[in-house]
């Protein structure tokens, strides 16, 4: 995918509207553009990640799957917003990479608090990812539900989100309708009454309901996961961004996806405006192809730590970790990087493999039973609870030769680090409960 590719396809290419003021229609063409991008007041409560490399960006992507208008024939039957496709898009200080960071809907994560449409607030609980954007939407307020969704992400990956941007699904028809269609070539044929998709084998160019159907489409492709689902959106985004740079050479061709793209764009205040996506898209232009990543949290199906879930994945640890801890600091993953992640996404070492002994450090009893019980839910093997010296912090200790189970284990404990210690109990690591060890497990 050519990087001018990459980002008309996510920022509604933004950057043709210099070709429309030299084709003499620009500023006709600016105000009306311009006039159709929703901004919304983003407001996200409570303690937020620092953010680490001044001068980054991560801004925060979603397919929306809202079922109002137009898009109610996809689900009559939800009266909620719904985030179809969920990325971080990570635009590196030196504006020299970027790494898109896409998280399976799947994902079964910890969702924070957070502010109805009736302004009353969730409770904490764990669930699919993507229900953060329908919790905040249940009234049909994108404003709380991207704030939702950008407070569930953060404190689950300990990013900074500093910027969002939604696109609706009609939105997406209109953009590859100008293009005159996309060619893919399925394998098999599907047929999907929930994506209103039937395909025959083979290349065809597809367009209107089918384009849509074809990256909405999951049950009947493959093993009818979402990440297969992901795998073919991304190819689908590649030859949309190869067929833009082709086909968009004419004011009328180049408005007319303009036009789609941005009707169906909403973003925070600061991109705000086709100045602003002028500005973004600016500042990575020049990236080179090689050097945009795309990249999928590692996972693997929750089955194998809870074995009733049949139906979600987990973050594989400690590999996520170092993604989001690279993403943080500015560290770029490149080739190399995704390579070492599908190389370790084919051994995982699961929740249910790591065996704990866990101890009560805090001088109230019940603690270490307590944490037991929550770690357990996390499908992590609790082999004994007991006393420990009474500790002012929780602590996490392993003998030679189980650090990765360790880390592991360290990846839902905030700020507590694992170390190695010649006095471990064999065969388990050791989690020592200290008065702060509610404020530092996070699911």
């Amino acid at each position: 995918m050519t990087r001018r590719g990459r980002i008309v396809a996510w920022t509604g290419g933004v950057l043709g509207v210099l070709l429309l003021g030299a084709a003499g229609v620009g500023v006709w063409a600016y105000i009306q553009l311009d006039g159709n991008i929703r901004g919304a007041d983003i407001s996200v409560d409570g303690k937020r990640p620092t953010n680490l490399s001044p001068g980054s960006k991560n801004i925060l992507l979603v397919g929306s799957d809202s079922r109002a208008g137009a898009n109610a024939k996809y689900g009559r039957d939800l009266t909620t917003m719904q985030s179809d496709t969920l990325m971080v898009l990570h635009i590196s200080a030196d504006h020299e990479w970027a790494t898109a960071l896409s998280f399976p809907r799947d994902s079964w994560v910890q969702i924070p608090s957070c502010t109805r449409g009736n302004g009353t607030k969730s409770s904490p609980h764990h669930f699919k990812i993507n229900e953060a954007f329908s919790i905040g939407g249940d009234g049909g307020d994108i404003s709380k539900a991207a704030a939702c969704t950008i407070k569930t992400v953060e404190q689950n990956t300990g990013l900074r989100i500093d910027n969002f941007a939604s696109i609706d699904f009609q939105g997406f028809k209109g953009m590859v309708n100008a293009l005159d269609g996309i060619e893919v070539c399925p394998k098999h044929a599907i047929h999907d009454k929930k994506a209103h998709l039937d395909l025959e084998a083979g290349c065809q160019t597809v367009r209107d309901e089918k384009a849509l159907g074809y990256v909405r489409t999951r049950y009947s492709v493959g093993d009818g996961s979402d990440l297969g689902r992901i795998g073919r959106q991304q190819e689908f985004m590649k030859a949309l961004g190869k067929k833009a740079q082709e086909k968009l050479t004419s004011p009328g061709a180049l408005y007319d996806f303009l036009d789609s793209a941005t009707k169906s764009v909403t973003t925070d205040r600061d991109l705000d405006g086709i100045d602003a996506l002028t500005d973004l898209a600016s500042t990575v232009k020049d990236i080179p192809s090689d050097r945009l990543t795309f990249v999928t949290v590692p996972n693997y199906y929750r089955e194998a730590d809870v074995p009733t879930d049949k139906a979600n994945v987990v973050w594989q640890f400690p590999q996520a970790s170092q993604l989001f801890s690279d993403i943080a600091h500015d560290r770029e993953i490149g080739a190399a990087g995704k390579k070492r992640l599908a190389e370790a996404a084919k051994n995982p070492v699961t929740a249910r493999s790591v065996q704990v002994r866990v101890l009560n450090g805090t001088g109230t009893s019940g603690q270490a039973a307590s944490a037991a019980e929550q770690l357990r839910k996390l499908g992590f093997t609790v082999i004994a609870t007991g006393n420990a010296p009474a500790t002012d912090k929780t602590a996490l200790t392993y003998p030679a030769g189980l650090k990765v189970q360790s880390e592991v284990l360290a990846a839902h404990l905030s700020g507590v680090e694992a170390t190695e210690s010649a006095g471990a109990a064999p065969g388990a690591v050791t989690l020592t409960i200290g008065p702060d060890f509610a404020a530092k497990f996070r699911g």
